[in-house]
């Protein structure tokens, strides 16, 4: 029999193997798996070392028309010019050699900072150009190093900025975080801050439950949005050129596909460049969701389309226009208080007339107004996959006073977010199913799986047959009417509708008198619609009508897109 000092020794032993693997693998994770973090932190010193979630983050990419890949947000190396003041020798000497390569280094800093012998690290400048700090590099002078220190870059400037948001302190705390958009709102998807822990990195490698392909990047990966960027740059420049033009508060337009809820562009103006500081936080904001305004009548074509939807007109209905009409003590008149006599349905679309919205809307009944408002989806989250956004302000609507039912017929006394406007007019381009918009297509993971994103079709709203008939409705008022017909494609069927609206005054009571927003909706080709555009601007100066500032720029939109992604002409 074996004495127990023997049978103790396999035991031992294995103990020792054990505690030798763990060592092992250990001594591999700090070596192989984190050691640049502590090479860099050795080169730093007194530099406080950034966390993973700055070194190491997600991609964001647009996606163009050929499914090539454009960076909106990544990462980029900042190089830093350091000293260690302890080990330089000559300090004017290596100043002059170091401003030879670098013509920014200020003297009396260097001076100052060279001075300082204690202290073994002193920043002098950064972002030094990669020639530059090759020059450096190559001079081998004592107490002078280069930090590499990757930072977030954003390669397009403001090129849909409100979109990506940007990277940026959180509180008081020292550890970067996304800061609005995207980068706000897949923060943790984006970051890798804890993607590489010793602990999760044993756990995974001894795992036998977790699919090895699934390893150490479940969660993490870049974003490839529906955004694509040669669009996004047209419709900036255009919205730039109205705010230039006309000395708008703000501007901002949305280009989506109606089949999908893809938005190829959205913008605001002013806007901001994510990869600077920011000092204008006002412009932070995405007015396109986080914003609500009374858009005026742009939004009579889902009133003519609730109402032939419901069956209360019909394509031939006509109705006696006074030019104003009096309910609950209130007077409502037509923009120019002009009575017309009896008119057809289409010239409500065509001259915008306030009577023939609220016709329609006292056919309906309040209830069955407000039960297609709902349909529609007006007043409520689009579920944008874009952090803040608000529902519209549609309360008065409870109140039961037919009046307030009588101006939402025609846009007025309820605000509402652009986007949310945008979606529910694209549902006549959509074959009357209600549209989700989406930014995000596509998940990359860091494993190399690619998730899409889910596409699907919203509920329907109102019949085909209805969204067809607005459809030809719109496009008659395009052909016939808008700037005179001027706007008329002679290959391409356009839908459109323009919208002029009051501004309240600040205090609540009433409407300011010489102050509106100006809206503009369209789609094309309308037989078969590709694209909807949606377009506002705040207090133009200079121009009563939206059909004076934004059909230029709605035009302007319908040729590129149209050229750009070669769409077969609808008109023969």
């Amino acid at each position: 029999m074996k004495s127990n000092s023997s049978r103790r020794l396999p035991l031992i032993t294995g103990v020792f193997v054990l505690i030798g693997l763990l060592l092992a693998a250990k001594l591999f994770f700090t070596q192989i798996i984190i050691g640049e973090n502590y090479r860099q932190l050795a080169a730093r010193q007194h530099r406080q070392l950034l966390t993973s979630q700055t070194f190491d983050r997600g991609s964001i990419f647009f996606e163009d028309k050929n499914g090539a890949l454009v960076s909106g947000a990544t990462l980029q190396i900042n190089f830093i010019l350091a000293i260690n003041p302890t080990q330089i020798i000559d300090s004017s000497d290596t100043f002059n050699q170091l401003k030879i390569i670098w013509p920014a280094l200020g003297e009396a800093e260097f001076t100052t900072k060279a001075a300082r012998a204690s202290d073994p690290y002193e920043e002098i400048a950064d972002q030094l150009t990669a020639t530059a700090t090759a020059a450096i590099r190559a001079l081998e002078l004592p107490g002078v190093q280069i930090i590499e220190e990757p930072l977030r870059f954003y390669p397009g400037g403001q090129l849909a900025a409100q979109t990506l948001g940007f990277m940026g302190y959180e509180g008081a705390g020292t550890i970067k975080t996304g800061r609005y958009g995207l980068e706000k709102q897949y923060n943790e998807f984006l970051s890798r801050a804890d993607k590489l822990t010793f602990a999760t990195f044993l756990a995974e490698l001894f795992s036998t439950t977790v699919d090895p392909e699934q390893k150490l990047a479940v969660n993490h990966g870049d974003l490839i949005l529906t955004i694509e960027p040669k669009v996004q740059r047209f419709l900036e420049d255009q919205l730039e050129t109205v705010m230039e033009q006309w000395q708008t508060k703000t501007v901002g337009g949305i280009i989506l596909e109606p089949k999908t809820g893809a938005l190829l562009a959205l913008a605001a103006r002013p806007a901001f460049d994510p990869g600077q500081k920011q000092s204008d936080l006002s412009v932070l904001i995405n007015p396109l969701i986080e914003r609500v305004y009374e858009m005026g009548s742009v939004l009579k074509p889902l009133t003519v389309a609730a109402g032939l939807d419901a069956g209360v007109i019909s394509e031939q209905s006509d109705y006696f226009d006074a030019g104003q009409i009096l309910i609950d003590d209130r007077i409502i008149s037509n923009y120019d208080g002009r009575a017309r006599g009896r008119v057809p349905i289409q010239e409500i679309l065509n001259q915008s007339l306030n009577t023939g919205a609220v016709f329609i809307m006292q056919k309906l009944g309040p209830d069955q107004f407000q039960n297609y408002f709902d349909r529609f989806n007006l007043g409520q989250k689009t579920g944008i996959a874009l952090p803040g956004e608000l529902k519209g302000l549609t309360g008065n609507l409870t109140s039961r006073r037919e009046v307030e039912f009588a101006t939402a017929s025609f846009g007025q006394g309820i605000a509402l977010t652009p986007l949310n406007l945008a979606a529910a007019l694209s549902t006549l381009a959509n074959d009357g199913y209600l549209v989700q918009p989406q930014v995000v297509k596509r998940f990359r993971y860091d494993t190399g799986l690619i998730e899409n994103a889910p596409l699907e079709r919203g509920r329907a709203v109102i019949k085909t047959e209805t969204a067809k008939q607005v459809t030809a409705m719109l496009v008659k008022t395009v052909d016939e009417v808008l700037d005179g017909g001027r706007a008329r494609l002679p290959n391409y069927q356009v839908a459109a509708k323009t919208g002029t609206a009051q501004i309240p005054r600040a205090d609540g009571q009433g409407y300011e008198p010489d102050k509106f927003l100006h809206s503009f909706f369209g789609y094309f080709p309308a037989s078969a619609p590709r694209f909807s555009v949606f377009l506002y601007a705040l207090e133009p100066i200079g121009a009563a009508y939206a059909s004076q500032t934004l059909t230029a720029p709605f035009s302007h939109l319908a040729k590129f897109l149209l050229s750009y992604y070669q769409v077969p002409p609808d008109r023969l």
